[in-house]
């Protein structure tokens, strides 16, 4: 900052003040993601991160990048904290054994998913100068902060900062073109320009107030320019043909059986009738024995036992598996993994099984992304002789499929695209095989985490999916959200939480690959490299920003 500039806005308060800023404005931010889609809001809380980073970069130029990872931190704290409280009601539902580790839980995920924004903010600090180019390093810094958390350690991508432009329909079908990394470099640059340029323009000595003005709504209307285009193209692709329906019936079974429930061995009996009873009704509730339904689907977990190994189980899944159809569920499965024969070491596996006449297993899959302390425990061995377990409880933790994630074949049915919980999550990763799928197939259980903003954002995630890929979606949970999406995202069906019941449904079409199925995250590679770029040819050269901060001092 030269010595002519009055100080950035936020560098006049107290560092307790920013910092409580700081919390309150990480913490609106999560209005922008699902179920409220408040994105206006990061018009106003994108800004002052950039505001909080100036302040940090004004106030301590010698350690510049220590103060700007800290308060960026806090930001990226109540931001993550707001957005993953829920995780805190699968603590409760053993609360007997697990409610102690709650609170652990709840603040420890969040504050380490900040510390990758934490480490954005660090590194746009060394490039940071006055000017709006600061808000293009900021998009390039957190895009990439938000890919790696994507990735690093299995990867944790929930909530990443571009589903806040997937709403409404029109503007989610950009995912189809950037993929929610490349949205993310968009949210940054379009949503913190205009507010960043007029608080800039105000402070320039030499502009007149009317020359502020101007220039807050030339950067308003350049910034909002690319979201207008990405709406106006997404309503035309809305408004195109869609493809026709595939000649697949759906029947969707959602039991809404309460977690604590569901693990318990005395109710595994009356939990499976549940499922059977279910599978046998319409919409309406009359017996219709599946008239008419080629492929009846399961949520994750649906028979908490082994029923590979319980005949009679297969005999009553026989009865209600429809004519000349099958049946997918999710299911616990045991097997003796080759290389470890002769110790007669047990693989559990999360698996999807689908069944065909007879009851008879003809597919299956076994669940290749496993989620942390909830399906096996780093150093599992280690943690386990100190009493610690998995939310599952099975003992040694539940083993991996093979990978790359193979399709599901079934006779007679297009091939799908198996994904178990939060496998959906992940952008990029959801087909995996050479060959395309015709849908995508999954099966989940949010009882877990109760009637709130979870299951909602779970399901808006897997609508993104849809819309990267140009798939259409099927989605069967224990307890919601149960729905199928078309391959443009939108919800042609859905049992919302707490409903007992199935919904019956043709399968929506799909479209031809999309540019993001085709070149995944490669144009957001180019869009970074394009903004290194224009930020290396702005005037004014980073290393003559250094210099100039050092001055300062």
């Amino acid at each position: 900052m030269q010595a002519d500039r009055p100080l950035p806005p936020l560098a006049h308060l107290s560092p307790w003040l920013r910092r409580a800023l700081a919390l309150v404005a990480g913490t609106a931010t999560v209005l922008a993601m699902a179920p409220f889609f408040l994105w206006p809001i990061l018009f106003l809380t994108l800004p002052a991160l950039v505001f909080l980073i100036d302040a940090a970069v004004a106030t301590a130029p010698r350690r510049a990048a220590a103060h700007a990872a800290a308060i960026t931190w806090l930001f990226a704290f109540g931001y993550f904290l707001a957005g993953l409280f829920w995780i805190g009601e699968a603590f409760l539902v053993e609360a007997e054994k697990f409610a102690v580790l709650m609170p652990f839980a709840v603040m420890a995920m969040p504050a380490g998913l900040a510390l990758f924004w934490a480490a954005a903010a660090a590194v746009a600090s060394l490039a940071w100068r006055p000017g709006w180019s600061r808000v293009l390093v900021l998009a390039v810094t957190l895009s990439c902060a938000e890919w790696l958390r994507g990735h690093i350690l299995t990867g944790f991508p929930w909530n990443v900062l571009g589903y806040a432009l997937t709403a409404p329909e029109a503007l989610l079908q950009s995912a189809s073109l950037l993929g929610i990394y490349g949205l993310t470099w968009l949210a940054v640059l379009v949503l913190a320009t205009p507010l960043v340029v007029w608080s800039d323009a105000r402070s320039e000595p030499r502009l007149p107030p009317m020359g502020a003005r101007r220039a807050a709504v030339f950067a308003a209307l350049a910034s909002l320019a690319p979201l207008a285009v990405l709406a106006g193209w997404g309503a035309w692709r809305l408004g195109a043909q869609p493809p026709p329906d595939q000649a697949v019936r759906l029947r969707l079974v959602q039991p809404s059986i309460a977690q604590r429930e569901k693990w318990q061995s005395e109710n595994q009996r009356r939990n499976f009738e549940r499922h059977l009873d279910l599978t046998r009704r319409g919409p309406t509730g009359d017996i219709d024995d599946g008239k008419g339904i080629q492929l009846v689907v399961w949520p994750e977990a649906a028979m908490p036992f082994l029923p590979l190994d319980t005949p009679a189980a297969l005999e009553a899944l026989a009865r209600v598996i429809p004519a000349d159809g099958h049946l997918v569920a999710g299911l616990l499965r045991v097997e003796i993994s080759p290389r470890q024969a002769r110790g007669q070491k047990r693989r559990v596996l999360n698996s999807l099984v689908a069944f065909g006449p007879g009851g008879r297993p003809v597919a299956i899959y076994d669940k290749t992304h496993l989620v942390p302390f909830g399906e096996y425990l780093p150093f599992q061995a280690t943690l386990e002789a100190i009493g610690l377990e998995q939310l599952t409880r099975i003992r040694g933790g539940f083993d991996v499929g093979p990978t790359p994630r193979p399709l599901m074949r079934i006779a007679g049915l297009p091939p799908l695209a198996p994904l178990i919980c939060y496998e959906a999550i992940f952008p990029g990763a959801v087909v995996q095989s050479a060959d395309r799928p015709a849908a995508l197939l999954n099966v989940t259980n949010d009882g877990w985490f109760g009637n709130t903003t979870g299951p909602r954002q779970h399901l808006h995630q897997a609508r993104v999916r849809a819309v990267e890929e140009g798939l259409p979606v099927i989605r069967s949970a224990n307890n919601g959200i149960s729905a199928v999406v078309d391959a443009y995202g939108r919800i042609v069906a859905r049992l919302d939480l707490d409903v007992a019941g199935v919904v019956d449904v043709q399968l929506p079409g799909y479209l031809p690959p999309t540019v993001y199925a085709r070149a995944g995250d490669r144009p957001f590679a180019a869009l970074l490299a394009l903004t290194v770029a224009v930020l290396i040819a702005w005037p004014g050269s980073t290393a003559r920003s250094r210099e100039g901060r050092k001055s300062q001092s």
